[in-house]
């Protein structure tokens, strides 16, 4: 009978476990509310990001490929970005539970109940967001879709659709990612005892030992990141030095916040001038402690406001400049090469000219030019080149060599060139010496063209990566001269073949409707492969929209993650609220007692709030400012070469998330208010 009965306790318990999860959830709707809101977001985001990339559009799109390779990517850098993030959310939430979990045992539930309980807490919670994350991404799935294709100008009928490998792939994901939510609850609660339970949640994070030591390292580690950041070049090393300066001030931050922060406060503490006045008393001291309890999660709002920050920058600033970049590339519609010797210019004339008439089309520019390319070597500092074998591939630079007749003709002028002169034109760094060293054929450098068509120039002309040389010489003879050098110095043998190597272009740019303008494009490509002496041609038209497609998955990207990184910044600031408003509510109590009003204590409190909280903003501006060269290094390798743009994109989304940041702060303020008045 005593075991039947002991068996009915334990069934009844049991049964009971279920209801007491949800009441648990339920009492803390507070901490769990904005939470639930961030798993909603996470499950959309994620199968928004698997629907996309299952969907049978993006496969049979040749364009769209670049999109689907992007969004690939991202969906790569969300799964990580979602688990760490879900698994430090959900450590605030144990935390907070802790003294009711000791509670429970000390009333006689058991650890194994208790880890049931949590398992059913946790199951309900993966329930309920996958199932509303779901649904909201079913309901706006063709929205998103139909954005993506906007934002890479992919002109596409888009039915609706479904994906059930999408589905399962989310809720596979989010079961692992709620399976290792749950373990982390497990392992905190069992490491405890009870009585330890009941003091854990009143506890702030660790206090850092040895703060000067690390203050230090912090430091070091910063000026480190921001070193890279500013002296970093266009060169093959540009991303590994952005993910290493990246680390580096992540981790400066941490260390800054956490010891850099608290030994400042020290240094003013010890300061009796500053110290002994009644408002600094309170406000240092105050600080001090709150920057022992709080200063990991300040340098996590920090890193997640400068990732917000930088995220969108890039985000806006690509936007703005999608067509500097496309036509940075493919700066003709159509460009079909011949060799040099081909007699397709009068034909292309009145080809281009008949099919003007049929399609509406102005014809803009019908260029032809010659040319000879080479591949040289340039030592920094010097105005000789040399063979390409002779120095690193940072070092390497293409150079057309172009006659004085094809130069005018491209830029409508008259200039003459006296025997030994060269016009010398760079797309990136000045050439700045008055005479060159090719390959030891000398040359006075008459001038710097400002613009050769159609080698566009790099705005800001500090990139070397992608530049290349333009070498304007007096005629045929000349071109010869400087061609032999080049062969000389490389091992040529058969110069005479080597000389008739030479590229007739042919480029054309129109003006008129975009679907008859690619008609146009397209019978003339037809025509101009047909011709004798054909080598290849460049849909210029083709090539941008290629470029776009792979841009508008990047922005496509950048803006989900965007909010995403805001929902976590806000999610973030709401915890802090919370664990610092019952931290706070005995030091308010203290506070009356010893003879503050309630004018006082708020202004004191909220003078230390607001130092604590603007604080993070302010670090995540000066990160954002240093790590400006490395973006503005890292676009153009999208060659995107506007840093004025840049500059005035990053001030306006420094001023949208300082807007977003303050109302965010103000709306979280209101719950620490509520509970310190309690």
């Amino acid at each position: 009978m005593q075991t039947f009965r002991n068996g009915e306790i334990i069934m009844n318990k049991i049964k009971l476990l279920p209801v007491m999860a949800y009441r648990g959830v339920k009492q803390n709707k507070q901490l769990y509310r904005p939470y639930l809101m961030t798993c909603f977001f996470s499950v959309f985001s994620y199968y928004l990001f698997s629907s996309l990339l299952h969907n049978d559009l993006m496969e049979r799109l040749p364009k769209a490929a670049y999109a689907w390779m992007m969004l690939s990517i991202g969906k790569g850098l969300l799964s990580i970005i979602l688990l760490l993030f879900l698994l430090y959310s959900g450590s605030f939430l144990q935390k907070r539970r802790k003294r009711e979990l000791g509670l429970y045992s000390l009333l006689g539930l058991e650890r194994k109940h208790i880890g049931i309980m949590l398992f059913w807490e946790n199951a309900g919670m993966y329930l309920v967001s996958v199932f509303a994350g779901i649904v909201l991404g079913f309901v706006l799935n063709k929205l998103m879709f139909l954005l993506l294709l906007r934002m890479s100008r992919l002109d596409v009928e888009v039915a609706f659709y479904f994906s059930i490998e999408a589905v399962m792939e989310t809720l596979r994901y989010f079961a692992l990612v709620f399976v290792c939510i749950y373990i982390k609850s497990l392992w905190g609660f069992y490491r405890l005892k009870p009585t330890e339970l009941m003091s854990e949640s009143k506890k702030g994070e660790k206090e850092v030992k040895h703060i000067w030591l690390w203050a230090v390292i912090g430091m070091f580690t910063l000026v480190c990141g921001y070193a890279i950041s500013v002296t970093s070049k266009l060169d093959s090393m540009i991303f590994t030095d952005f993910f290493l300066a990246v680390f580096l001030v992540i981790l400066g931050t941490y260390f800054l916040f956490t010891s850099g922060s608290v030994a400042f406060l020290s240094i003013l503490k010890a300061r009796k001038s500053i110290y002994y006045r009644p408002a600094n008393q309170v406000t240092i001291s105050g600080m001090l402690y709150r920057m022992k309890k709080n200063a990991a999660g300040l340098s996590n709002i920090c890193i997640f406001s400068t990732m917000l920050l930088i995220t969108l920058t890039c985000t806006v600033t690509l936007w703005m400049g999608m067509d500097q970049i496309a036509y940075y590339d493919y700066p003709y519609d159509l460009l079909a090469d011949y060799s040099e010797h081909s007699d397709v210019i009068e034909k292309a004339k009145e080809k281009a000219e008949e099919l003007s008439l049929k399609y509406g089309q102005s014809i803009q520019r019908l260029d032809y030019y010659n040319t000879m390319k080479l591949t040289c070597g340039r030592m920094q500092g010097s105005n000789a080149f040399i063979s390409a074998a002779d120095v690193p591939f940072a070092d390497q630079y293409g150079v057309t060599l172009l006659t004085l007749d094809d130069y005018n003709r491209l830029e409508g002028q008259e200039l003459s060139l006296e025997e030994g002169e060269v016009l010398l034109y760079s797309t990136g760094m000045p050439f700045e010496f008055e005479s060159v060293n090719f390959m030891g054929a000398a040359a006075a450098v008459k001038e710097e063209p400002a613009r050769i068509y159609p080698y566009p120039q790099a705005k800001n002309r500090i990139f070397n990566f992608t530049s290349q040389y333009v070498m304007v010489v007096k005629d045929e003879e000349a071109l010869n001269r400087f061609s032999r050098a080049w062969g000389e110095v490389n091992g040529v043998t058969d110069f005479d073949d080597f000389l008739h190597r030479g590229v007739r272009h042919l480029g054309i740019i129109l003006d008129g409707k975009e679907a008859e303008r690619k008609d146009f494009i397209e019978e003339w490509s037809v025509w101009c492969q047909g011709q004798q002496e054909f080598l290849q041609i460049e849909n210029g038209m083709e090539g941008r929209d290629k470029d776009c497609a792979m841009n508008g998955g990047l922005l496509f990207i950048g803006l989900v993650f965007g909010i995403l990184f805001f929902m976590c910044l806000l999610l973030i600031m709401y915890f802090k609220q919370v664990s610092e408003g019952y931290e706070d509510q005995n030091s308010f109590e203290i506070m009356r007692k010893v003879g503050m009003s309630d004018g006082e204590i708020r202004r004191t409190i909220h003078r230390q709030i607001l130092l604590v909280f603007f604080l993070p903003l302010a670090g995540a501006f000066l990160h954002t400012s240093a790590g400006l060269v490395m973006v503005n290094g890292l676009l153009a390798a999208l060659r995107f070469f506007d840093t004025g743009l840049l500059i005035r994109c990053c001030v306006s989304v420094a001023a949208a998330v300082a807007l977003l940041y303050a109302g965010s702060y103000l709306l979280t303020a209101k719950t620490y208010y509520r509970i310190v008045k309690r």
